[in-house]
């Protein structure tokens, strides 16, 4: 049943009462049905402004100090790859460009979710593909195209970015061309990065994502930002395998969900252009040699920085079933999976 809201004219008294507490940075809140008259909203629905305030009922209000100006997407893309380094198939075994296409479906639904937020804050969509084929890019653009942000669909230059990767792990093994372009398509995304305005979310082809998951990194970022007074990473993905032994975290609010602190993550992340300057030779040293494990350097910076994941997950990564860097705990993914189609 479609719910239906009724709008009572408000009396002359209840609007001075309304305009004298807003006055004293207060809200009033009708017990009687939820809502908040003053933001003409209810108490479950997003109360927050972006970059203005943040509110958590019954926690209050935060001024935010911190507004997110900008939000650039780097997603890197190989249609053609299957599997990084696995031979395993992936959950529902397709090929791998209906992840691809998936990804970048779910991501715009996202961002036209969240379309209202854009209109303070600037946004920037870049592909950066690497052998996905003449079809696929010419989805990529179909998906792109009419959509109200700007975008862009480029080549990885691997002759350019691939040439210092060293040939030997940290393992003393051969790397392969697969992870030499891998390792060469974030490192382009790095580069890109620097000529960024303010957050940057790198991500990688196959995540799914939430119709909210780009509204809750934003408001959240802003949020945790102010209360930290510092810039911040965030992973939208809650791993399996972060829970596989006890480890202390902290739990905190963000916008809707509860995100805790961690200290690692996988390629895919949000920041700020802040922290990729400050933090631009480790990260780029990813880049250089394939390190055990892969993330190791990014791992290293969480141990100055602070890094947050959503409970739950904002995003699921559809890699292997048996991964315990795949399908995130208590999500539903084939929900997304058919969202997507």
């Amino acid at each position: 049943m479609k719910e239906i809201k009724i709008k009572k004219k408000k009396s002359i008294i209840k609007r001075l009462l309304i305009k004298l507490n807003r006055l004293f940075g207060f809200e009033i809140i009708d017990q009687s049905n939820y809502s908040i008259d003053s933001l003409d909203k209810y108490g479950y629905e997003n109360l927050s402004k972006e970059g203005v305030y943040s509110i958590t009922l019954p926690l209050g209000k935060l001024e935010i100090k911190r507004p997110v100006k900008s939000l650039h997407i780097i997603l890197r893309s190989c249609a053609s790859v299957n599997m990084l380094s696995q031979s395993k198939n992936r959950i529902y075994s397709k090929d791998k460009y209906e992840y691809s296409l998936r990804t970048l479906k779910s991501l715009v639904k996202s961002l036209n979710y969240s379309k209202k937020i854009f209109n303070t804050i600037g946004i920037k969509f870049t592909i950066i593909d690497h052998n996905s084929g003449k079809k696929i890019i010419e989805e990529y653009n179909k998906i792109l195209n009419n959509q109200f942000f700007e975008y862009e669909v480029v080549n990885l230059n691997f002759e350019k970015y691939g040439s210092s990767i060293k040939s030997i792990n940290q393992q003393n093994k051969p790397v392969s061309e697969n992870q030499k372009s891998n390792m060469a398509n974030i490192k382009q995304s790095l580069d890109l990065a620097k000529n960024s305005d303010d957050l940057i979310y790198f991500v990688e082809d196959d995540y799914l994502h939430k119709n909210n998951s780009i509204e809750e990194m934003i408001y959240t970022y802003e949020k945790l930002s102010t209360l930290f007074n510092d810039e911040l990473f965030i992973c939208p993905i809650d791993y399996p395998y972060l829970y596989l032994e006890p480890s202390k975290t902290n739990i905190l609010i963000g916008n809707s969900l509860h995100w805790r602190r961690v200290d690692q993550t996988l390629c895919t992340f949000l920041t700020s252009k802040k922290m990729v300057n400050k933090h631009f030779t480790r990260l780029i040293s990813m880049c250089e040699q394939e390190h055990y494990p892969f993330e190791k350097p990014l791992h290293e910076i969480y141990k100055k920085e602070y890094c947050f994941s959503p409970i739950p997950s904002l995003a699921v990564h559809f890699t292997n079933i048996n991964s315990i860097y795949g399908i995130s705990p208590n999500v539903d993914p084939n929900k997304l999976w058919l969202e997507n189609k």
